[in-house]
């Protein structure tokens, strides 16, 4: 293992502040920077040196051998404990999770998010079929200390063997279901969550708890259940590593690996890149960003994905049609670029708005969109011949009614991934929205 670089900034709210110096020695558990407002606490990952404090990140050299015991945190009470642990949204949000789940929910919801619904990741399914006990118990804990009434686990139909894992380890629990999804992107954006479990539709502007819920990614349960019953500070994370690996493109899940381990070195566990390739891709190929091998995995990491080359466009005028369910206009225009593109036209999806002056694109309805055929419209007047997308399920669906009758080429922008682990192309939804919920809602 190389050089352990432990980001200050991993959640929503202010960079931590650094409580070690370089030359410190440090464990599994050690503090070592804390919130100067809202955040969470971070934690060395290994045993080791600090080498650098520097002004974005601690980097720890560790030490040859690395023991399994690791630094407590200090008992107290339960929401205390997951506040001391560090522990925030494991799923890519980063919400402190301590913050998320303080509330009294007066009866309400716990809403698990395990759609796990970016392709080719597999890390929540292995944790649900192989961890299924001490994640039901971090369900368990959150509703206690939100005062739900009821617990709902959200995940896809497609995943029958956790479904049935799921289902027999819950057989005893009245307060808890199961809702199953259909397999459409993005099933596990938040407020869709609370849509299909609860009926209700939030404007882009309102929090689950509108809707008397929270939402806790299943990770999130298990990292919640670690800190209360072992006293473990949230130091590790589950991810899946992808692509065009030597070895061949089946997804490697690894589980509990160290905060601030380089992608490199989980690149090189899962067998190295196999040359050519494209890029490699930090999360989901919907909503993850290109990536370094030096960089370091976060609390909110969840894939590694190497893609095979880009086509090239030799120039030709394109199309970004920019969807809140997807990849930013920054991340489409480069996508573009290493299409060898010209960009002379973009605009946002139909059901893309921004809740407030700069803030990031939120869609009216995940998963569930109008027509496009105005923005089609658009970039054939600007003189496009491409079109790259980033839409979801629904609203690919739409573009491809109107796109092709006036001559526009689509490219999706995880086409380059999707083809690299051998999934259905984006184009034509054809999986039905609707979905048969199990006997009695377990």
């Amino acid at each position: 293992m190389g050089n352990v670089q432990i980001l200050l900034r991993q959640h929503v709210g202010a960079p931590c502040a650094p409580i070690v110096k370089a030359g410190d020695e440090v464990k599994k558990g050690t503090l070592i920077a804390t919130p100067t407002g809202l955040g969470a606490n971070i934690f060395s990952s290994v045993y080791g040196v600090v080498e650098e404090v520097l002004e974005d990140r601690i980097v720890i050299k560790p030490d040859a051998e690395q023991k399994d015991e690791f630094v407590p945190i200090e008992e107290g009470s339960k929401l205390d404990m997951v506040k001391a642990a560090g522990v925030v949204g494991m799923g890519g949000a980063g919400f402190p999770t301590g913050v998320k789940i303080g509330t009294d929910l007066n009866g309400g919801y716990v809403l698990v998010n395990a759609a796990e619904c970016e392709p080719g990741l597999r890390h929540n399914m292995v944790q649900l079929e192989e961890q299924t006990d001490i994640t039901i118990r971090g369900l368990k804990y959150c509703m206690e200390i939100c005062n739900a009434s009821k617990g709902i686990i959200a995940i896809k139909k497609k995943n029958e063997k956790a479904v049935e894992i799921l289902r027999k380890a819950i057989k005893e629990e009245e307060n808890l279901t199961i809702h199953l999804l259909p397999d459409i992107y993005p099933m596990g954006e938040e407020r869709a969550v609370v849509r299909e479990c609860l009926g209700i539709l939030l404007d882009p502007t309102q929090l689950p708890s509108a809707a008397n819920a929270v939402v806790i990614n299943c990770e999130t349960l298990l990292r919640i259940a670690e800190a209360i019953e072992m006293r473990k500070p949230c130091f590790s994370k589950h991810l899946t590593v992808i692509g065009k690996l030597n070895g061949g493109n089946e997804p490697h899940v690894y589980l509990d690996v160290p905060v601030g381990t380089s992608v490199g070195d989980l690149i090189e566990r899962a067998g190295g890149i196999e040359e050519p390739y494209g890029e490699i891709i930090m999360g989901g190929p919907f909503t993850g960003k290109s990536t370094t091998l030096d960089a370091p995995i976060t609390k909110t990491t969840g894939g590694i994905i190497v893609t095979i080359e880009f086509p090239d466009l030799h120039g030709a005028n394109v199309g970004l049609l920019v969807c809140a369910c997807g990849g930013s206009g920054e991340r489409m225009y480069e996508l573009a670029e290493k299409m060898n593109g010209k960009v002379v036209s973009i605009a946002a999806c139909k059901q893309a708005v921004s809740p407030k002056e700069g803030a990031p694109l939120k869609c009216e309805n995940p998963g569930n969109c109008p027509g496009q055929a105005q923005k089609c419209l658009q970039f054939k007047k600007d003189k496009a011949e491409y079109i790259i997308i980033g839409n979801c399920s629904d609203c690919s669906n739409t573009v491809m009614g109107s796109a092709p009758k006036m001559k526009l080429k689509t490219f999706h922008q995880t086409d380059h991934v999707m083809r690299t682990i051998g999934h259905a192309l984006y184009r034509r939804l054809t999986v039905s929205k609707q979905v048969d919920q199990l006997p009695n809602g377990k």
